[in-house]
């Protein structure tokens, strides 16, 4: 017989799982994002923009050394997306320094050392050469 304490128990176990869920969820995610100027762009579960270089090439880093230091290379085991997005798009690949980097459509995506928290996106257009992910 069920009572209302096996209720409000599977109830409780259901809102624990898909907290965990999006939790995980957050921290693999990537979306998309949206400002005036820049336009559309692809952000981490965190809100953190995502950037490419325009010196890479399918499937390879050219930033290396010092480089790395201002433009941490993103990477995530598994990557979720919404249904704007294609996860077949996202793969891995290993630098030259070993660590492995996820990718879109063949180009590794970056962060920038220079954002300070979500929604941040100076990194667009440092140089000429870097520019925040387009979906």
């Amino acid at each position: 017989m069920i009572t209302r304490k096996h209720l409000i128990i599977s109830a409780a176990l259901l809102v624990l799982t898909a907290v965990v869920s999006s939790l995980a969820l957050a921290a693999d995610s990537v979306g998309i994002k949206n400002k005036d100027g820049i336009g559309s762009y692809l952000a981490d579960g965190k809100g953190l923009t995502l950037y490419t270089f325009m010196k890479d090439s399918p499937g390879k880093s050219a930033c290396a050394g010092p480089c790395v230091g201002l433009w941490p290379p993103f990477f995530t085991d598994t990557v979720a997306v919404p249904a704007s997005l294609d996860a077949k798009n996202f793969g891995t690949i290993t630098r030259d320094d070993g660590k492995k980097q996820t990718t879109y459509k063949g180009m590794p995506l970056y962060y920038f050392s220079g954002d300070g928290g979500a929604g941040e996106t100076k990194g667009d257009g440092v140089k000429g050469i870097w520019n925040a992910a387009k979906p």
